[in-house]
């Protein structure tokens, strides 16, 4: 997904993985033993990495919503500081909102994928 990975390069990170199935989420590990967790319908949240893989939801301690949007820019994303409340923004059964063109946006600007 370019999107996850647009912000895996702007941050300092240790690996990420997505997950295609709906709502569509991916995770972002940091280096400092953090994770960001992106969903489609809620945007990020950022908190301490308890447990997730590929294809198993990730767990975090202390999560705190990042705000901004469903897709806030990559290199806005960590000068949020966020708040404890998480925000339900759409739906992913929103199929006609141009989600999914904003999302594919991010594909034509041409981020690499996959783990470092």
């Amino acid at each position: 997904m370019g999107y996850v990975a647009a912000v895996a390069a702007a941050v300092d990170h240790v690996a990420w993985w997505d997950d295609p199935f709906d709502p569509r989420d991916a995770t972002i590990l940091l280096a400092d033993g953090d994770a960001l967790v992106w969903d489609e319908e809620s945007g990020w949240r950022r908190g301490r990495f308890v447990s997730g893989r590929k294809g198993v939801r990730t767990v975090l301690a202390g999560e705190r919503h990042l705000g901004g949007g469903v897709l806030p820019e990559p290199a806005a994303l960590l000068r949020r500081g966020g708040s404890r409340t998480k925000i339900v923004h759409r739906s992913f059964r929103d199929l006609h909102d141009g989600f999914d063109l904003r999302l594919a946006a991010f594909s034509v600007r041409g981020a690499g994928a996959g783990s470092r």
